[in-house]
């Protein structure tokens, strides 16, 4: 049975009625026309996750109906890219011919890239022994002959990783390639295509500015890389660890030597900035000798706290990407004070939902 998320006949009529939506939406802020990058039609996930439903002998992938909570079997995925539905089939099948493989398993999360690697959790209600282990290993091997794979099994308090916990994707951003290492269960961009198409439109955006850059929430340095070109240093910051390390690998593997990165939030940075407390992470940064005309800011859901919109408000060029238009628009009431807006963009990173990713870029008045 194939899995009926997708309707790639009708992708052109959604991507159309989401421009309309949040062209309707932006219009008391007076952007420039919208700009719109799609995404392609089908096999547009990096990332997948599926629960796993055991019948008798058979054993196979399911997603749950988010209206009816019907679940639904799933033997191929639309969305998912081409190589997790190439590698679907044969590894439930491998799964399903182990006791050891497939008891108490509930759930299978893929995460692949461009560059063709792939990396599968396996998710147990039980604790995984040295049999399990044996196990794996014989199953990443003979998986191993068709596929780049590493494979990760967790239960409660459990984590092993049989080779690595991480792929390593390629990125094209006119015409250069970034390597990015992508670690499990941390954030990526879900959608590889739409995310070069972002990466190269902030290149864009921010292209001719002078001094330096900082950016907040810049996850494994996704942003910072491409932008570092267009600067002469960017400062940027990440609360979350794994992120941070990921970040300083990629610095290093892309041979970029004018970005660093500290490991604070956006809110303990604002407080630095305004010298309301001082923080050992900062120790041999001189805050004071960046010269940072430009901000680059893509935070979570909520949007920017009150205390980091006015922070953002001091700097000349704005460059805020959101995954939520409804946050973004309420920091835009303050943002827009001294701020116009003359970069306005839709990327359909996920299509077939009511999910919207823009970005603005905004300059003084």
């Amino acid at each position: 049975m194939s899995c009926p998320f997708i309707q790639p006949e009708i992708y052109q009529q959604q991507l159309e009625s989401k421009a309309v939506q949040l062209t309707a939406q932006f219009t008391p802020f007076n952007p420039p026309s919208l700009e719109v990058f799609d995404s392609p039609v089908q096999h547009y996930r990096s990332r997948c996750e599926f629960r796993v439903w055991h019948e008798g002998d058979d054993l196979y992938y399911i997603m749950f109906d988010q209206a009816t909570k019907a679940k639904i079997r799933v033997d191929q995925f639309g969305p998912g890219s081409e190589l997790i539905n190439r590698l679907m089939p044969e590894l439930i099948e491998q799964i399903k011919s182990s006791t050891v493989l497939r008891y108490k398993l509930f759930q299978i999360d893929f995460l692949s890239t461009l560059s063709g690697e792939v990396l599968v959790s396996l998710l147990y209600h039980k604790q995984l022994d040295d049999e399990w282990q044996t196990q794996a290993e014989q199953l990443k091997q003979r998986l191993n002959e068709n596929y780049p794979l590493n494979l990760i099994g967790r239960a409660r308090k459990q984590k092993e990783c049989l080779d690595k916990e991480y792929v390593i994707e390629k990125l094209t951003v006119h015409q250069r390639t970034l390597t990015y290492k992508q670690v499990e269960n941390s954030f990526t961009q879900p959608n590889a295509k739409v995310a070069e198409k972002m990466l190269e439109w902030a290149v864009e955006c921010t292209r001719g500015n002078e001094g330096d850059l900082l950016e907040l929430y810049c996850g494994n340095g996704n942003f910072s890389l491409a932008l570092a070109e267009n600067f002469n240093r960017v400062l940027a910051t990440e609360i979350a660890k794994p992120s941070v390390e990921s970040a300083q690998f990629n610095i290093a593997a892309n041979n970029i030597d004018n970005v660093t990165i500290i490991r604070m939030s956006a809110e303990e940075f604002t407080q630095a900035m305004q010298g309301q407390r001082e923080f050992s992470r900062l120790k041999g940064i001189d805050l004071a000798s960046y010269q940072c005309n430009t901000i680059f800011v893509d935070p979570p859901r909520s949007g920017l706290d009150d205390e980091t919109v006015k922070m953002v408000q001091g700097y000349d060029n704005i460059l805020y990407i959101s995954c939520n238009p409804d946050t973004l628009a309420d920091n835009l009431k303050v943002l827009g004070q001294t701020h116009k807006i003359t970069r306005f963009a839709l990327f359909d990173q996920f299509p077939y939902t009511h999910h919207m990713e823009s970005g603005v870029y905004l300059q003084r008045i």
